[in-house]
């Protein structure tokens, strides 16, 4: 019996290799439905921040998907691999991360995609991290790994190449991070990798490392990275156009709801479960849709519920108030002096023990070190801060 793979090929932009144009004469369909033991599905994520949007929840979706069709995914944590950072896209060099921003971040994540993974189902997660394997790797054993390619075919990488070009330095360290991701794929033994587009080149030296240690390599599978709210650029926190996982109910529905009308189509394919055909015809309609079934994904439909009323009734009931942060005595500023200045704490020292507590979020994320600063009030302008369960504002310069 043919089985229906329309799961697998959802928002796919490209899967590698193909029957047609590679040596391999099977492709992913044919491993898939002539498995005997679930295949092992990796996804790398390197914590080199503290926040996850829309853009990153989509290949952790695709990974949910091959979870709930019987199969293993192998989330990894790439607390090695963050010290150097992805190179991909960089037209400079990524500042190193110390262990410790790290394992913040790792935590941080790994809270932030739990609503989306099945954490609960024994033998369909793993989640490990890459210093397992990667900070016990010898001289030798790196040079092996070194051995596998040319500085000619790092160069060909679309970023060192620009970066050559230009004369922007290029650090020997950048060179090694394309081969220890691959790495990866050979110490967990992934059958498939998922990935943005920008991330072919990563994703094909893992299936040559793969065949340089005897083991069968891998199929690349990637996801489309995901344009912004303002409909132009990628979506990012730096530009503004991002929406968090950690964000407010009210908050991730008014962003949504703005989605320009040709983003629609791709936001819900990328973002829900739905049915596509389930996606209203007249554009309004559209957007309301697509915000209030994403906030359920999240927070459950009584929250979206809520949300769009809230929204309906001009963002004034049950909205996410605003706090200029002009009214801060000065900056830098710790956190707890916003907190009592805000008004959500009564003083800097309750900003402070609430802190200590874990009940203070800044856009989902927990802060814990009650001596958190911030430099510039531009790093907190859009941000929502938290106290407790029912206490936000959304900050501004």
């Amino acid at each position: 019996m043919t089985q229906n793979f329309s799961w697998l090929h959802r928002g796919v932009a490209d899967i590698f290799p193909q029957p047609d144009n590679d040596s391999d004469a099977e492709s992913l369909e044919t491993r898939l439905a002539n498995a005997n033991s679930p295949l092992r599905v990796k996804l790398g994520i390197d914590p080199t921040g503290a926040d996850i949007h829309l853009g990153h929840s989509i290949p952790v979706r695709k990974l949910r998907a091959f979870q709930d069709a019987g199969h293993t995914a192998v989330l990894i944590i790439g607390d090695f691999t963050a010290r150097i950072g992805d190179p991909t896209g960089k037209s400079d060099v990524r500042r190193q991360l110390t262990e410790a921003d790290v394992a913040q971040n790792a935590q941080t994540y790994l809270d932030q995609v739990r609503p989306i993974l099945d954490f609960d189902t024994p033998g369909r997660l793993e989640v490990r991290y890459n210093s397992e394997w990667l900070s016990h790797l010898d001289l030798g054993k790196t040079l092996e790994l070194l051995s596998t390619m040319t500085v000619g075919q790092m160069l060909a990488k679309e970023g060192f190449a620009e970066r050559y070009k230009k004369e922007n330095p290029i650090f020997l360290h950048e060179f090694l991070y394309p081969l220890m991701q691959g790495f990866d794929s050979v110490a967990v033994e992934a059958d498939v990798e998922l990935g943005g587009t920008d991330q072919k080149f990563n994703i094909a030296v893992g299936r040559d490392l793969q065949r340089h240690f005897n083991l069968k390599p891998q199929f690349g599978l990637l996801l489309p990275i995901l344009i912004g709210t303002d409909g132009v650029q990628k979506m990012s926190k730096s530009l503004g156009n991002y929406v968090g996982l950690g964000e407010h109910p009210s908050q991730k529905y008014q962003k949504l709801q703005g989605v320009p009308d040709n983003l629609l189509s791709q936001y819900f394919e990328l973002l829900t479960d739905s049915p596509l055909d389930s996606l209203p015809e007249n554009p309004r309609d559209r957007q309301e849709f697509l915000a209030w079934e994403i906030v359920r994904q999240y927070h459950g439909e009584q929250s979206a519920n809520e949300a769009k009323e809230a929204a309906k009734s001009g963002g004034k009931e049950g909205a996410v108030p605003e706090f200029s942060l002009a009214v801060v005595p000065q900056f830098p500023a710790k956190l707890s002096v916003i907190l009592g200045s805000s008004g959500l704490c009564k003083s800097n020292a309750e900003g402070r023990r609430k802190i200590q507590e874990g009940g203070v979020r800044l856009d989902g994320v927990k802060i814990t070190d009650a001596d958190t600063s911030y430099q510039q009030p531009s790093e907190l302008h859009g941000r929502v801060l938290q106290v407790g369960k029912n206490k936000f504002i959304r900050l501004i310069v």
